[in-house]
């Protein structure tokens, strides 16, 4: 199982250290995230200071841009990079896209489908495969003359990822996609019961396999070296589970486990702002089904409980920012 991470980035600049810090404490791949800053260009310095890490974006939000404009950054990232690029994409939500980046919402899971298929036929247009006819419902891309033509990547194209979690997004994965990446709230079971089988139907309309993709999980950690700063950890964690549980679209990893009504009751209370009360209602056995929590030196030995014969790939996720060298044992561990 590969070892991914997200980089902690306020500062675009960091990307310079801290990708490399990545790489030294062992992980195999290391992501950016579109919030406050660019997921792209971080990944330009990250490429000058590592030499073998995966470098991606987990995730681009793809709706806010265009299949030939994300072409072109992946094409780039791939050559830049040495062909260590994964582009991957997401969707957002509708208000974000309409009202913070001004573009078009419609048909979520219809328009990935058709963003990823787009930008793999934009590739086999520059590597000579096929001639550039891509006829849409949403995208149209049938023009290209040498001046925009970057010819063949030297790495070959790079591949494309999304992320999503209601079963729809995640059946497109299973059907157009090279990868994968499964939101944190999720237990194994959910895993098991909603998300295995979502990729598996996209798969199936496709005609393709298991082995035709590949399966990272966000996975949250809760862990820490002393006991006040344990329950620190685990109060923001819950804090962030609530968060997920309020919300409806989570709700399918709540009804896995008979957990359905608490969802109504966290919806409620977060409409009337009752934040600090959401969190009480995330009693341990929540917590330790969607997270994996324990003292630093058995973490290893549970995500490999959490997700064996599932995944590909884990991409540890904490709750704050530590030292990434707290992480190091853990890692170590993981790859014995």
């Amino acid at each position: 199982m590969k070892i991914y991470t997200t980089a902690p980035l306020e500062d675009p600049r960091d990307a310079r250290t801290s990708f490399r810090k990545l790489e030294e404490i062992g992980y195999d791949g290391a992501f950016s995230f579109e919030a406050k800053h660019d997921p792209f260009l971080p990944l330009v310095l990250a490429a000058e200071t590592t030499e073998r890490l995966r470098l991606g974006t987990a995730i681009a939000i793809a709706f806010a841009r265009n299949p030939m404009n994300l072409a072109n950054l992946a094409h780039g990232l791939q050559s830049i990079t040495g062909g260590r690029f994964i582009l991957g994409l997401g969707s957002q939500v509708r208000p974000h896209i309409q009202n913070r980046f001004s573009m078009e919402w419609s048909h979520p899971a219809r328009r990935m489908r058709e963003m990823v298929r787009a930008i793999k036929a934009i590739f086999a247009r520059w590597e000579g495969v096929a001639e550039l006819d891509f006829r849409g419902e949403f995208y149209h891309h049938t023009l290209m003359i040498p001046a925009f033509d970057p010819g063949p990547n030297p790495f070959g194209p790079p591949p494309v990822y999304t992320g999503g979690f209601g079963p729809r997004m995640t059946e497109i994965a299973g059907e157009v996609a090279d990868g994968f990446f499964g939101h944190p709230f999720n237990t194994r079971k959910s895993i098991l019961e909603n998300v295995l089988p979502a990729i598996d139907r996209g798969l199936a309309r496709a005609g393709r396999t298991r082995n035709d993709i590949d399966l990272i999980f966000a996975t949250l950690v809760v862990t820490a070296d002393d006991e006040a700063d344990f329950e620190r950890v685990k109060l923001a964690a819950r804090k962030q589970l609530a968060f997920y549980g309020s919300t409806p679209a989570y709700r399918p990893t709540l009804d896995c486990h008979g957990w359905g009504e608490l969802h109504l009751e966290l919806n409620r209370m977060s409409k009337q702002g009752r934040w600090n009360d959401m969190t009480d209602l995330i009693d341990d056995e929540i917590l330790e089904a969607v997270a994996v929590v324990g003292p630093r030196k058995e973490i290893a030995g549970k995500l490999r409980e959490r997700l064996e014969g599932i995944a590909d790939g884990v991409s540890l996720t904490h709750n704050r920012a530590p030292d990434p060298e707290q992480w190091a044992d853990v890692v170590a561990d993981l790859k014995a």
